[in-house]
């Protein structure tokens, strides 16, 4: 059986801040969409760190967990403690959806097929940035700016990377 599908989804300012004291830095209704759109049925990995941030299972999809805590349990929720076995995990979906954080991104990113990015038009403080990648290796597939509006505060780029085979 072949490996799933490695496709990395963030949103990332333009200083590559992605969170702040565990959480996001802003709020964009546009972005959470596409990323319930994306994600839906299927495999979701995160660190255990940002699933704290979320709270909960996210619905109609397979949360699986990345961390260290053996001990770490909670119902509707898979717990993995390495990348190899988070990857195993998604072998029948035939595609495995890394949702951060930033250590599961660094993980995540030599293996990655695809990138789904929202590039926020904002330099915010923030203790948490997206690594350090070669853009070069990817070819963009799109790019569409969003302006700022009523549920979106301030203006944003969503931008999808495949890795050139």
């Amino acid at each position: 059986m072949a490996p799933p599908r490695i496709t990395l989804i963030a949103a990332v300012a333009r200083n590559g801040v992605i969170g702040r004291d565990n959480g996001l830095v802003w709020r964009l209704r546009s972005d959470l969409q596409r990323f319930k759109a994306l994600t839906l049925g299927k495999p979701v990995l995160m660190g255990r760190k940002t699933f704290d941030s979320i709270g909960r299972p996210l619905p109609g999809r397979r949360i699986l967990v990345l961390t260290r805590d053996t001990a770490f349990a909670v119902p509707g929720v898979e717990t993995v403690h390495d990348w190899e076995e988070a990857v195993a995990s998604a072998m029948e979906a035939g595609e495995l959806m890394v949702a951060g954080g930033a250590e599961i991104y660094r993980l995540a990113l030599p293996e990655a097929d695809r990138i789904h990015l929202t590039e926020v038009d904002l330099a915010p403080e923030g203790d948490t940035v997206f690594p350090e990648f070669d853009r070069a290796a990817f070819r963009e597939t799109l790019r569409e700016s969003h302006p700022a509006g009523a549920h979106d505060a301030c203006g944003f780029t969503f931008v999808d990377l495949d890795r050139n085979r």
